[in-house]
């Protein structure tokens, strides 16, 4: 070896040893920066002409494991749905109250049922009557409170998908940027590590509000995925369209979020044809999607529900029963029924007339199922007419059937039969009509239709319900505008709808009580049936057809509920009296003081109620299994949330321990490099010696 190559070996170890030591001190100098990878001097051996000829010095590259990284973005999304997930349904269990709370809904349920046994007692009737109709009113109250709560609990979560959206385009943007200036960098062949650390913190901060999967590029970008497949970056930027972000407005149905391309300035282009719809995307997002879409509206959809029990539960009781003197006139709710359409009933009923005193003036037993069979809504009330030879008068106009006495100093009953009830949908013929109510809506029937395929849907032609199937993740898995022909009848809406889109994933049904069901196959199970909107109306009388067909909570009509007016405004007017079937004319039918169907109220709140597609159970059972869930699914979100802290925790710990700085390992490769260069120094000074005897040799 010549003394030049030792010179040229000596120099190109010193400047590696500088260049090493410059490394070494940036890494010390960011050891509090987070996210900083460190940095590490790449080294090589110098040949010149097939010869060893020192080292060559490149550009410090940083120190990082992609798996790594990528482990951290997964725990990072697990992290940020689960912490959305559990804040909100920790707010929406302060909105339950504690458990055993007297302002709770099962202790304004147990309160309906303990004045309930308070008025089978003979003394204080109208006091205790006043207590029971001011709880059930109060249970009512609390259910409205409670659903418009959620409501306003879903507004917020709203609001944050909006805010959020922003956020996740802003870091897009960012990652653009800096996937730009890494690619130009290692064309140039130059050190990425300060635009590639920035890059990395916001992929870090994008997986926290949406799960995603980043690829590295050959040339230094890199692209994401969402977790759903969508493409969110690549060589083109994207951006997240979402008409109402921030907007904070409760809604039956909220658009999807769209994927555009922008220019690089973040302007909005066409469309990329690819959604973030579910609680697939996960992350913060995710999690916002699934309690706005699915969480939420499926605890107040079961609000709804349980009122529908509890209305039917108490009006099944105020309907067999009357007060004393018994009213001058009944007058029903909307049923929805036209005149022409199938009465429907089986079984028998009384229709009389009571002096002020009880006795009886006028009465008519009908028993349905001697009518034929086709016999309509106006065959009954003609036959009610007859048999009443008029002492009272029965008329169904626009769908609501009103029973009134001749002479106003008289009462009118309507009364079950005692071995044969009268049934249609399952209840008695009062309680279908709303003639005694005790509770009453004005935007639902508060009963089943009844009705049959055959029967005529009766909605004029080109009226739409527009019906949205979502999974238990929130995403929808299919959506159908049922629109309505002319002369048709249930059956044929049935089988339109079976016919649809989403057909392919249940089956629709009408059940006995005349309620439509939807039953999910097997690899859908759970999924749920929205009416975001309905704009049918029935023979004009304003019900429609989600709600005469129950087929969501939603359509319960609890957002409008109340005791029914006269009886809250009076006590005595709770029907409590039992008609006395045997009673002739001329007999006393009804007796003052008379508290009897009291004891119906307490037996009928100990009887399972028809939920129908939620089963059947108790009012108690079902209050206490709903707010059971609410709070196990809050629980489940906490230890979700200590989870997926613990693990994003040790992902990170595992990445930093392989590319953060640790300091004593820089000093001791200070060290190593200060002798390096030292030892480095001692050759150049070696080789300078030898000149220094060659040239005196020489000379």
């Amino acid at each position: 070896m010549s003394i030049n190559e030792i010179l040229h070996s000596a120099t190109s170890g010193l400047a590696a040893a500088q260049a090493g030591l410059r490394s070494v001190s940036n890494n010390i100098a960011n050891v509090n920066v987070t996210g900083y990878a460190r940095e590490k001097t790449n080294l090589t051996t110098r040949v010149v002409a097939g010869r060893v000829s020192g080292v060559a010095v490149g550009e410090p590259s940083r120190v990082a494991d992609q798996f790594l990284e990528a482990t951290v973005y997964r725990r990072s999304g697990d992290y940020g749905r689960a912490e959305v997930k559990a804040e909100y349904l920790d707010r929406l269990q302060e909105l339950l109250g504690e458990p055993g709370g007297e302002s709770g809904l099962p202790a304004r349920l147990d309160a309906i049922a303990s004045s309930a046994v308070a008025m089978t007692g003979a003394m204080g009737a109208e006091q205790t009557a006043a207590e029971f109709t001011g709880n059930v009113q109060d249970a009512l109250s609390s259910m409205q409170q409670l659903t418009d709560d959620v409501e306003n609990l879903r507004g917020d979560v709203e609001s944050e998908v909006g805010y959020t959206v922003d956020r996740i385009n802003g870091l897009l943007q960012r990652v653009y940027d800096l996937n730009t200036t890494v690619s130009q960098l290692t064309g140039l062949g130059r050190s990425t590590s300060g635009p590639a650390d920035q890059r990395m913190n916001a992929i870090e901060e994008l997986s926290q509000l949406v799960s995603i999967n980043v690829r590295d590029q050959p040339d230094g970008r890199v692209t994401i995925e969402a977790a759903n497949g969508a493409t969110l970056l690549d060589k083109k930027l994207r951006q997240l369209s979402y008409p109402s972000s921030g907007a904070g407005i409760a809604q039956p149905h909220y658009p999807a979020i769209e994927l555009r391309f922008a220019d690089g300035q973040g302007n909005l282009g066409a469309a990329t044809g690819e959604k973030l719809d579910s609680a697939v995307v996960g992350g913060k997002l995710g999690g916002l999607i699934d309690l706005r879409d699915r969480a939420l509206p499926e605890f107040n959809e079961q609000v709804g529900v349980l009122f529908g029990g509890m209305a039917e539960a108490l009006n099944s009781v105020s309907n067999a029963n009357t007060t004393v003197p018994a009213p001058a006139s009944l007058n029903g709710r909307q049923t929805g029924l036209g005149g022409s359409d199938r009465a429907g009933f089986t079984g028998a009923a009384t229709f009389a007339v009571t002096a002020a005193n009880g006795t009886l003036i006028a009465r008519a037993d009908i028993d349905f199922s001697t009518l034929p069979a086709n016999a309509t809504v106006d065959t009954v009330v003609a036959q009610i007419n007859a048999g009443l030879g008029g002492a009272a008068t029965a008329s169904f106009v626009d769908g609501k059937l009103n029973l009134t006495a001749a002479n106003s100093s008289n009462g009118v009953v309507v009364a079950q039969d005692e071995t044969r009830p009268s049934d249609r949908g399952g209840v008695g013929f009062a309680q279908f009509f709303g003639l005694n109510d005790v509770v009453r809506s004005d935007t639902s029937s508060l009963v089943p239709s009844g009705f049959a395929a055959t029967d005529p849907h009766g909605f004029a032609a080109g009226q739409t319900t527009q019906f949205v199937l979502r999974d238990t993740s929130g995403r929808e898995l299919a959506s159908y505008a049922l629109a309505t022909s002319g002369g048709g009848t249930f059956g044929d809406l049935v089988n339109d709808l079976n016919a649809s889109p989403m057909g392919q994933f249940g089956n629709f049904a009408l059940d006995d009580r005349g309620r439509l069901r939807f039953d999910a196959t097997a690899s859908v199970a759970g999924s749920t049936i929205t009416i975001p909107v309905d704009s049918t109306d029935r023979r004009g009388t304003g019900r429609t057809l989600s709600a005469l067909m129950g087929l969501t909570g939603a359509s319960s009509g609890l957002s409008d509920a109340a005791v029914r007016s006269d009886v809250a405004a009076s006590a005595v007017k709770l029907p409590l009296a039992r008609f006395q079937a045997s009673a002739a004319l001329g007999e006393k039918a009804l007796g003052a003081g008379d508290t009897r169907g009291a004891n119906g109220f307490v037996e009928r709140l100990d009887i399972p109620v028809d939920f129908g597609k939620d089963g059947s159970a108790t009012l108690e059972r079902f209050s206490s299994l709903l707010l059971g869930k609410a709070g196990l699914q809050a629980s489940k979100a906490e230890d979700s949330l200590a989870d997926a802290t613990a693990r994003r925790a040790d992902a990170t710990s595992r990445r930093d321990s392989f590319s953060g700085v640790n300091i004593d390992e820089e000093l001791a490769q200070m060290v190593v490099l200060q002798n390096s260069y030292a030892a480095s120094a001692r050759v150049m000074s070696t080789a300078s010696e030898m000149y220094d005897t060659l040239i005196a040799m020489v000379g």
